[in-house]
C-alpha cells in the first residue's frame, strides 16, 4: 500500500486572490448569453403531434446524454480547484494507480446510457416513420373513425415550392395551409434536383428526388403561422427557397381554398413549364385549377411534350427493352437533365454536358493558367470549340482573358 504525504514543493504564495477576481471570469458570461437572444428555437415550439413527439426525443436524448457530462464537467472542476498548487490540505499520492469501485462506475453509467439511447432511438424510429399513417391526433386523443385526410402533393423546383391540392383542385406556390386537428398525407418530389422538404413545428425533414416519391404523415394541433424551408444545398437560389407555413381552423381554411379559387389563374402545362424555370425569392400565389394528371407527369418526369415518362420506360425495359430505330427514337425521348440548358433557361454558374462546359467560378483561381470560360461570363453559353469575340485584349484571337482577382 502506498503512503500519502504532502507534495514537498507546495510552498504558500506570497499573496492569494481575492474572491472577487476569482469570480471575474464569470462577469463575461452575460454578454455571452445575451447572443442567443437572437436564435429562434422553431423546434423546441412544435405545433403538431410529430414535431411535439420529436421535440420530446431531443429533450430526452439531451438529459441522458448530460447524466454523465454534467457529473464529468463538476468533478473536473472540482479536481482542478481541489488539487491546485496552493492548498496544502490536498493528499498528494502519485503512487495511485487504481480503483474497483471507480472502474464499476465509469463503465456501468455509460453503458446504461447507451441501452437507453438505443432504445429510445428503435422506438422512435418506428413510431414516427413518415410512411406510417396517424393514430393519434395528440397524446390524449386517438384519431377520430371516419376522418378522411387532407392530400398534398409537394414539388420541390428551382428555387421554390409547389403544392397541389387534389381534393379541392387548386394549387399555390410557396404558401401551405392546412386546418388544425386534421389529419394531413404528403406526397413529396422534386422536378430538378435532390432537395428536402422541411416544416420545424410540424414534422421532420424528408427528402424530395426526381422520379421518386416520399410521403409525411402529420397534423397540427393549434394556430400557427410559421416557416417552412428546404434544407439541402439546391444551387444559387437555396438561400431564398422558403415557404409561409399557416396551420388554420376549418372555417378559415374554407376561406382560404375560396380565395385560392377566386384569385388564381389556372395552372396549363405551358403555365407549368414556365414556373418549372429558375427563379428566385418567389412570391406566395395561388392557382384555381392545375392541368390534369400534372404530379404524376412532374413524378414521371415527363410534363414537356413528346417526352417518355419513367412508368413507359419500366414496361418497354419489362419486355426486354427495344432496340433499331424506334429504340433511337425512345432515347430522344428520354432526355430529361439538359432541357434548361438547350432552351437557354439554365441558371448561372450551371454546367453540364448539354452545356460542353466544366466545373468554373466567377472569377479566375489565383496562380492556375487563364481559360477562355474562367471568370467571363460573356463566354458562357458558346459552343465548344467556337472562337469567341475579340475582345481588344493581347490575347490570341479568340480567347478571352479571365478578370484579375478581387483582391489584386
Amino acid at each position: 500500500m502506498s503512503s500519502s504525504t504532502l507534495r514537498p514543493d507546495r510552498t504558500p504564495p506570497a499573496s492569494r486572490r481575492g474572491p472577487l477576481r476569482r469570480l471575474a471570469p464569470l462577469l463575461a458570461l452575460p454578454p455571452l448569453l445575451a447572443l442567443l437572444g437572437g436564435c429562434n428555437l422553431v423546434v423546441m415550439q412544435p405545433a403538431g403531434f410529430i414535431a411535439e413527439q420529436q421535440r420530446n426525443l431531443v429533450l430526452a436524448s439531451t438529459g441522458l446524454m448530460l447524466l454523465i457530462i454534467v457529473p464529468v464537467i463538476v468533478c473536473t472542476l472540482f479536481f482542478a480547484w481541489h488539487f491546485r498548487a496552493n492548498n496544502d490540505k490536498a493528499v498528494y499520492d502519485p503512487d495511485w494507480h487504481h480503483s474497483t469501485q471507480l472502474e464499476v462506475l465509469i463503465w456501468t453509467a455509460p453503458l446504461l446510457i447507451i441501452i437507453a439511447l438505443g432504445a429510445l432511438t428503435w422506438i422512435g424510429t418506428h413510431t414516427l416513420d413518415p410512411f406510417r399513417p396517424l393514430t393519434r391526433l395528440d397524446a390524449k386523443r386517438p384519431l377520430p373513425a371516419g376522418v378522411e385526410p387532407l392530400q398534398v402533393e409537394a414539388i420541390a423546383m428551382d428555387w421554390k415550392w409547389l403544392f397541389l391540392y387534389p381534393q379541392y383542385g387548386i394549387a399555390t406556390v410557396n404558401e401551405l395551409s392546412i386546418p388544425v386537428d386534421r389529419p394531413v398525407t404528403f406526397k413529396i418530389t422534386a422536378t430538378d434536383v435532390m432537395n428536402t422538404f422541411y416544416v420545424p413545428t410540424l414534422a421532420g425533414m424528408i427528402y424530395a428526388m426526381p422520379g421518386m416519391e416520399t410521403k409525411l404523415h402529420a397534423v397540427v394541433n393549434k394556430a400557427v403561422d410559421s416557416e417552412g424551408r428546404t434544407a439541402h444545398y439546391s444551387g444559387a437560389g437555396f438561400s431564398n427557397m422558403f415557404f409561409k407555413f399557416r396551420g388554420v381552423a376549418d372555417k378559415d381554411f374554407d376561406a382560404w381554398v375560396a380565395k385560392a379559387k377566386a384569385e388564381g389563374s389556372d395552372l396549363t402545362m405551358d403555365a407549368y413549364l414556365k414556373l418549372a424555370e429558375p427563379t428566385e425569392s418567389e412570391p406566395a400565389r395561388y392557382f384555381k385549377s392545375y392541368a390534369e394528371g400534372l404530379y404524376t407527369k412532374i413524378i414521371g418526369l415527363c410534363p414537356k411534350p413528346g417526352q417518355m415518362c419513367v412508368s413507359e420506360m419500366m414496361a418497354i425495359d419489362a419486355r426486354g427493352g427495344q432496340g433499331g430505330t424506334e429504340g433511337e427514337e425512345n432515347y430522344k425521348r428520354l432526355q430529361y437533365d439538359n432541357h434548361f440548358a438547350r432552351e437557354g433557361h439554365e441558371a448561372p454558374g450551371a454546367t453540364g454536358p448539354a452545356t460542353g462546359r466544366g466545373a468554373h467560378g466567377q472569377t479566375q483561381p489565383e496562380g492556375m493558367k487563364p481559360r477562355p470560360d474562367m471568370g467571363n461570363p460573356d463566354s458562357r453559353g458558346a459552343e465548344p470549340g467556337k472562337a469567341q469575340p475579340d475582345t481588344g485584349s493581347d490575347s490570341p484571337k479568340g480567347e478571352q482573358v479571365a478578370p484579375k482577382q478581387i483582391n489584386q
